[in-house]
């Protein structure tokens, strides 16, 4: 399949600089009403998540942040005891702050749960929610978490669409190394529930009795002699319940794509100054492109900060040998001008990098993120990590 998105290798491009990111310039504008942020695992996703969110607030916004990461640093960093499925304020905004910040965690289960119970009948969805395949579907499902993601997302766009409680979504998409999955998520689940063997499932329950012919009655035999009556039965009123709702999954899926590659969202791809993570992030870059979704530009997280001297590295050590040589009492000023050495040579090796991923991705803005001494665990560190991304 050909693609639009940019080319990576060798013949890509010299290495150049990229484009600043304006971030303030993306959280100020009204026609900005998702944003996204992606990319694999362990780059800082989350935090960067909550502090654009935390800006946006605080220069007039209203915000939610929905996070998809399991880990609990965003509702301790926002001084919320748990964050769960319902938006939960945010206290503490910046004085002067005219706009308001929510925040949620994805709660997977109960996601899936609310859309059975909204699309199926009392009875229908209580013989669903109470069927043990249902059960394995919902918590455990390879894709569930992503699809979910998108779901929870589809309906939080609805209903600020309806009663404007949110002007801007800043999502934090599932941690994952496979690239967009949360993107191919509904279709993988749609695969799953369209397959031949739901199919067979389904047929002596959407069809008249004869369709359920001497082959069907030798599988559905065979089945219960491997899987037992009581797991058939199960997996039969599971399939059958759940072909009810599944179509509005399907619709509702399709409309959250179409809302993704709409001009109102923006991608934000998120990176470590690190040559995985970058290989990472082009495959992302180039698969936004490639699926013409619209890229606002490129987090660069925990850069290694210049020292402030302008030695450079060659020059440092040279002056440590020098005070080896002279065999001067002074070994910790030798061990400084090494330690200046190897940041400056760790700087410049962060800046090629960032460089070559330029050339390679003409155009991507990006921002570039100092690493901080410190955790981030509160909304003044949040706030600083903002700071950050605007100045880029």
């Amino acid at each position: 399949m050909t693609r639009s998105g940019p080319r990576v290798g060798p013949l890509a491009g010299r290495a150049s600089a990229a484009p600043p990111l304006d971030v303030d310039a993306l959280l100020d504008d009204t026609a900005t009403g998702i944003i996204v942020c992606c990319g694999s695992g362990g780059v800082g996703k989350t935090t960067t998540s909550a502090a654009l969110a935390l800006r946006a607030a605080e220069r007039g916004r209203k915000v939610v942040v929905l996070t998809i990461d399991p880990a609990r640093r965003l509702a301790q960093s926002m001084g919320i005891e748990e964050l769960d499925n319902t938006p939960r304020p945010v206290t503490g905004l910046a004085e002067g702050a005219t706009g308001s910040l929510d925040a949620m965690m994805l709660d997977m289960k109960r996601t899936f749960d609310e859309v059975v119970e909204s699309q199926a009948s009392p009875e229908k969805a209580r013989q669903i929610l109470e069927n043990p395949f249902y059960v394995a579907l919902s918590s455990s499902f390879a894709g569930t978490q992503e699809y979910m993601a998108m779901e929870k997302l589809g309906q939080i766009h609805a209903d600020a669409q309806r009663d404007g409680t949110y002007d801007l979504i800043v999502v934090d998409t599932p941690p994952s190394r496979s690239a967009l999955d949360f993107l191919d998520a509904p279709e993988r689940l749609s695969s799953f529930l369209d397959g031949r063997f739901i199919r067979l499932m389904l047929a002596p329950a959407k069809g008249p009795a004869r369709l359920m012919t001497a082959g069907l009655g030798i599988v559905t035999n065979a089945l219960t002699k491997i899987l037992g009556a009581q797991v058939l039965r199960d997996l039969q009123t599971f399939v059958s319940a759940i072909d009810t709702v599944f179509g509005g999954f399907r619709q509702r899926a399709q409309r959250t794509y179409a809302l993704l590659q709409a001009e109102g969202t923006a991608f934000l791809v998120v990176a470590a100054p690190e040559p995985d993570a970058l290989r990472e992030a082009a495959y992302f870059v180039e698969r936004l492109s490639g699926d013409r979704m619209p890229l606002a530009g490129l987090v660069v997280n925990r850069a290694s900060p210049a020292p402030a001297s302008d030695l450079s590295a060659d020059e440092a050590m040279s002056a440590a040998a020098r005070l080896r040589a002279g065999r001067t009492e002074d070994d910790l000023t030798a061990g400084l001008l090494r330690l200046h050495a190897d940041q400056v040579r760790l700087v410049e090796r962060e800046a090629g990098l960032r460089a070559r991923f330029a050339a390679a991705h003409p155009g991507v803005a990006t921002a570039v993120v100092p690493a901080l001494a410190g955790d981030v665990h509160d909304l003044g560190g949040l706030r600083r990590v903002g700071e950050l991304l605007a100045e880029g």
